[in-house]
């Protein structure tokens, strides 16, 4: 056998692997009623918004039709205008001096801790923190402490441990993509500021749904704008577009203009994207009730995430509390997660399940998206087929890990 069909081979054993372990992944078509994606806001569904977007395409076209391409990096050709605008506009949204684009929010966390972190320093890293703060972490070289999720006295005890001459930041996540809870930011400032650490967040999943003026995230709600290090916000969930920012002080963002290899070494952002960004700020000022926490005709998505919460608590599943649009119902094992999911789905939701790495071994789960255009039916019709399906199982509602259903081999 060939090196390259050897090589081949052994790809297809470790997927065979996968499938056994029920961990295998494939992208699949989204059908039924959206209760999978990030779009907290409904704005991937609102005409308005589809039709500005169209409207500022079309006049940049008829313009200047070059002023639609990125053709290069931001440090040769790649730089316009356009870029330079948005980004003064998302420094004014966050509330801080500057704000630095980048395609992703990944590759903006990779960017900031690779190009702020070296060897000599230490990060306090909370244990579900996102894979991309993980991986920058990893790539700077800096001392790594994983503390137990939002665990105040962990953090707290390390951080009365000495640097060793380095800086020590923490890096958290605002709202947890998982497990919808919530960072206590303050308290966490606090801690920083009276040890003499950094507090790095990354306010992905709370942006455009809270800060009671601009509804730039927790980091905003918390008034700590110009008291963290620096924050990471991205458009790809309630604001329905691609794309991320870090924001900051103008002298961190010039900091990652020159040291940031995942900024230097990429192509600008299209301009098209910029565009699209500039319209879904747009409408996130036109329609603040869309976050707001009541129910009913003038509730947002989060007076709808609390009524999601409370109909699986009546059909005997522990969903969490709060109101954060993200809703775990944690299934244990990989295989009943899979066949809840499939279950659900064929009653016309789209969920999917969500299993190791992405979270812990043992905690496979559903993970429910609320958005702000779910009427209360779906609500309703989403909860009791979850139950459902469960009962049909024969399963206690999150039952034990060792449950009728477990996998065949370990999770």
């Amino acid at each position: 056998m060939s090196t390259l069909a050897d090589w081949q081979d052994g790809l297809a054993r470790g997927l065979r692997r996968l499938d056994e372990e029920g961990l295998r992944r494939r992208p699949s078509l989204a059908t039924g009623i959206d209760f999978c994606s990030n779009d907290y806001l409904g704005f991937g569904r609102d005409g308005d918004l589809a039709l500005s977007l169209a409207r500022r395409i079309q006049a940049a076209a008829t313009e200047a039709p070059e002023a639609l391409f990125a053709p290069a990096s931001r440090l040769l050709s790649g730089d316009t205008v356009l870029h330079r605008e948005i980004e003064a506009r998302l420094a004014g949204f966050k509330g801080t001096e500057a704000a630095l684009l980048f395609p992703s929010g990944y590759q903006a966390n990779l960017a900031l801790l690779t190009s702020i972190l070296g060897p000599a320093d230490r990060a306090l890293s909370d244990e579900l923190n996102h894979a991309s703060l993980i991986d920058g972490l990893k790539l700077s070289g800096c001392r790594r402490c994983v503390v137990p999720h939002l665990d105040l006295a962990a953090y707290e005890r390390l951080l009365v441990e000495p640097s060793h001459g380095g800086r020590t930041v923490v890096v958290v996540e605002s709202l947890f993509s998982m497990d919808g809870d919530m960072a206590p930011l303050a308290a966490l400032e606090a801690l920083c500021a009276r040890h003499g650490a950094l507090l790095i967040v990354d306010d992905a999943h709370a942006t455009g749904l809270y800060g009671e003026d601009r509804g730039s995230g927790l980091v905003e709600a918390h008034h700590l704008e110009r008291r963290v290090a620096a924050s990471v916000t991205t458009f790809g969930k309630a604001l329905a577009v691609q794309g991320a920012c870090i924001a900051g002080s103008r002298s961190l963002v010039d900091w990652i203009v020159n040291r940031a290899r995942p900024f230097i070494f990429s192509t600008a952002v299209s301009p098209v994207l910029l565009h699209a960004i500039a319209a879904s700020l747009d409408r996130l000022a036109e329609v603040p009730g869309r976050r707001a926490p009541g129910e009913g005709a003038e509730g947002g998505v989060r007076g709808r995430a609390a009524r999601l919460r409370r109909r699986l608590a009546e059909q005997g599943l522990d969903a969490g509390a709060g109101d954060s649009p993200i809703v775990p119902v944690v299934l244990g094992s990989n295989a009943r997660a899979l066949a809840v999911a499939e279950a659900v789905r064929s009653a016309g939701f789209d969920v999917r399940a969500v299993r190791p790495p992405t979270v812990p071994a043992g905690t496979a789960r559903l993970r429910l998206s609320v958005h702000a255009d779910h009427s209360e039916a779906e609500i309703d019709g989403l909860a009791a087929a979850i139950g459902r399906a469960i009962r049909q199982m024969g399963g206690p509602a999150n039952g034990p890990l060792g449950d009728p259903l477990g996998d065949q081999v370990p999770a």
